[in-house]
């Protein structure tokens, strides 16, 4: 295991919205958190955050911010950020897959077939891209002899939750956690899959522009979007690690296990009874 207090982080889909959050939760002095989106410039879509604005709030918190501009879409692009954190550190403690494309319909009612085909974009930019950056992350994470690999999920892997391509892509990364971490088990390297609940974000905001009161009242028990950075922070840090690895867990139930709080100081509720159980998966190995 490397004997260093730095910490070396990358986390995906991180110009805004939980990635941001995630990101700056984990910055801290020692702390390098690479942060990859495709947001250059303010106004170049929809939603405020740039990846270049999220480095600089990381570094500002006393982190090292490094921003990285990468299309997840892109196999080339992924290589080319992981070569890039071999190059600068040779290893990795953290990575947060949490990159995904947001159909501007995703959250439109109506069954699947009277939406566009391109709603399964999320199976590329979600689902694939997960992948892709755990295969590329995961030699600089064994050289640790420690390390964690977050996959953010939702209920929407048990629930209806914006049709089934939305669906589909939450289950398949909560089900690549476990078996990631049949493999990296023998190294000291944990995945697990996090599913996080509703969360204060830019998007959210939007949603809601105009409806001030049903706003506050659906944020009433809503998640900031630093808190399940919060948890990856205390799962990483926590010695029995590795007695979660594998898992699907949701987010508010390891904080109030691991003590953690909002940024409010608050402790969001688990949503478990409303709209599912996390899969448990069969502990049959066939090789």
């Amino acid at each position: 295991m490397t004997d260093t207090t730095e910490r070396i982080v990358v986390v995906t889909g991180a110009s805004r919205g939980a990635g941001k959050g995630i990101a700056l939760a984990l910055a801290e002095p020692g702390t390098t958190v690479y942060v990859t989106g495709r947001t250059v410039n303010e106004g170049d879509a929809p939603l405020p955050g740039t990846v270049a604005a999220t480095a600089e709030e990381i570094t500002a918190r006393g982190g090292t911010g490094v921003p990285v501009i990468c299309d997840h879409a892109d196999d080339e692009q992924v290589a080319a950020l992981f070569e890039r954190v071999r190059a600068d550190h040779g290893r990795l403690d953290i990575l947060v897959n949490n990159a995904l494309v947001v159909h501007d319909q995703l959250a439109t009612k109506g069954p699947f077939w009277e939406k566009p085909l391109s709603m399964q974009v999320v199976l590329d930019v979600g689902l694939r891209s997960s992948y892709v950056a755990s295969w590329h992350a995961a030699p600089l994470l064994v050289a640790n002899g420690k390390g964690l690999i977050v996959n953010t999920s939702s209920f929407g892997a048990r629930c209806y939750m914006h049709g089934p391509a939305y669906g589909a892509g939450k289950a398949a990364v909560d089900k690549m956690a476990h078996d990631m971490a049949h493999d990296l088990k023998p190294y000291g390297v944990a995945a697990i899959a996090l599913w996080m609940g509703i969360l204060k974000t830019e998007r959210t905001a939007a949603a809601f522009e105009g409806n001030d009161e049903t706003y506050r009242r659906f944020m009433a028990g809503a998640e900031s979007a630093e808190f399940p950075g919060r948890v990856i922070d205390a799962l990483y840090r926590d010695p029995d690690l590795m007695a979660r690895t594998g898992q699907v867990l949701i987010g508010a139930e390891v904080a109030a296990d691991l003590g953690v709080t909002d940024v409010d100081g608050n402790q969001p509720p688990s949503h478990r009874a409303m709209l599912g159980d996390p899969t448990v998966f069969s502990e049959a190995v066939i090789e």
